[in-house]
């Protein structure tokens, strides 16, 4: 198979892999960065570097890749940003019944600024639990921590949770 072909071949595995999975990708970022313009820069930034790898990761577990790479891209940003610690956010509306769509949104965008109180690592582990549904040994396999790190970090993100999510006035999930 010549070169060209090749290529050829990886480019068409690499869209498809994006296709099927662009949503994650995209809803990953979000909830690790907080902001609907960062996310798109950092998902597009991890998309990059898993392209320049796809030959050595596309066999494996590419997402897995995609999550590192966005992990290290928001860690990246988080300490170039030290020097100017604030988190714009938006006023939340008030909250109504779950059926209303603005509720949701409204409890979406709760929860984002309640994660953006928390340190790096709180949300790192809280998103890779919640959203990215991974295991405890899944996670501190990708941040680079031992399992009982994950664990107390969950804790204590979890309990800043509630009381941000509390005074802020919005609903706090049952199962925390």
């Amino acid at each position: 198979m010549g070169r060209q072909s090749k290529r050829t071949e990886l480019d068409a595995d690499f869209t498809e892999f994006v296709e099927a999975n662009a949503h994650r990708i995209r809803a990953l970022a979000q909830w690790l960065s907080g902001d609907p313009d960062r996310a798109a820069d950092l998902a597009q930034s991890a998309l990059e570097r898993t392209y320049a790898r796809w030959g050595r990761i596309q066999v494996g577990d590419p997402m897995a890749y995609v999550r590192k790479a966005l992990l290290n891209q928001q860690r990246d940003w988080w300490r170039r940003r030290q020097h100017r610690p604030e988190w714009p956010t938006a006023e939340v509306p008030d909250v109504r019944s779950q059926d209303d769509h603005a509720a949701s949104l409204a409890q979406r965008d709760a929860m984002l600024a309640a994660l953006a109180q928390l340190t790096r690592r709180e949300r790192q582990v809280l998103v890779l639990r919640y959203y990215a549904d991974l295991s405890d040994a899944q996670i501190a396999a990708e941040l680079g921590i031992a399992i009982g790190t994950v664990k107390s970090t969950a804790s204590r993100g979890l309990r800043k949770m509630r009381v941000l999510l509390s005074s802020a006035g919005a609903p706090v999930p049952a199962d925390w």
